[in-house]
């Protein structure tokens, strides 16, 4: 026989926890205590028969149960609150304003942002391409997706998921690629202010001389790889971030090269979670959903 949750508090207080990674953080957000917070929690691990959460000192993380019924939790919170919506509502235009690194608007949010219209139609963006490390203390956006380290003024983040960098470039330069040397008879399309850069790239493949003739400087991964696309060089894309990019300009993943992952990741951030609009709340736990399929690993 199915056993009914007695409480739907429960799922509220689980997806808080499993989104802070904190039970005393969820209990700031929730305005209860921790003890409250960690009592919901073992309430609902004893409804299922199991452990939801693995106990650290300052954070928990979640265990393979708990990742299961997550995406679960989260859409049937916003199914309950889209039909409150519905029948006690009133129908009216939303507006986010939201400020991203642009590589991750152009090539990775945009190719999925019709999947959140189609479910909240009436919610339209204000998107603000952020260029610069720093662009991000720019005023004026609820939510903001930066790339980096965390930083102790950002308020309150969640963490989406890192990058790996690999070269691509066009198919005919791409079949002249028999050994490492290649690599050197092209020109190496560099953005300067990445953290992984070609030096690297050229160490994984044993190649650990100095190299300067055979850099180009560009000043954007959009730019670089454009210019790879165009057959002017090899460039670095960035998994998954440029996916969406890397397929419509038709580049192809040079061999010999092994992905190479970044010590930094994108975050979403903004003041708090009381600080959020409804839609802007609904936006955010359907963008840590979408980029919960990189994070698994």
């Amino acid at each position: 026989m199915r056993k009914n949750i007695r409480s739907l508090n429960w799922l509220r207080v689980f997806e808080a926890a499993a989104s802070a990674e904190s039970f005393a953080r969820a209990a700031v957000i929730l305005n209860m205590s921790t003890s409250a917070v960690s009592q919901q929690i073992r309430s609902l691990e004893s409804h299922f028969g199991t452990k939801l959460f693995i106990r650290g000192a300052r954070q928990v993380k979640l265990t393979d149960s708990g990742h299961a019924l997550l995406p679960n939790v989260r859409h049937s919170l916003m199914q309950i609150e889209d039909t409150a919506e519905s029948l006690f509502g009133e129908k009216q235009n939303a507006i986010i304003n939201l400020q991203s690194t642009l590589i991750f608007a152009t090539s990775w949010l945009s190719p999925r942002l019709t999947d959140f219209s189609e479910n909240h139609p009436n919610v339209q963006f204000r998107i603000t391409g952020l260029y610069h490390d720093m662009d991000y203390k720019m005023p004026g956006a609820e939510l903001k997706i930066v790339f980096g380290p965390v930083h102790r003024n950002w308020g309150q983040c969640d963490r989406l998921f890192d990058e790996k960098i690999y070269p691509v470039a066009s198919q005919h330069i791409v079949d002249s690629l028999h050994t490492p040397e290649n690599f050197l008879d092209n020109r190496l399309i560099q953005v300067p202010n990445h953290q992984v850069t070609w030096s690297q790239v050229l160490r994984e493949v044993g190649l650990n001389g100095t190299f300067g003739e055979q850099f180009c400087s560009a000043d954007s991964t959009e730019m670089a790889l454009s210019l790879a696309s165009a057959g002017y060089g090899i460039a670095l894309a960035r998994f998954p971030t440029t996916d969406f990019l890397v397929k419509k300009l038709g580049l192809v993943k040079c061999p010999l090269v092994p992905m190479i992952k970044s010590t930094e990741a994108y975050y979403l951030v903004y003041q708090s979670q009381q600080s959020l609009s409804k839609y802007a709340h609904y936006f955010r736990i359907w963008l840590i959903d979408s980029a919960s399929q990189y994070t698994q690993n």
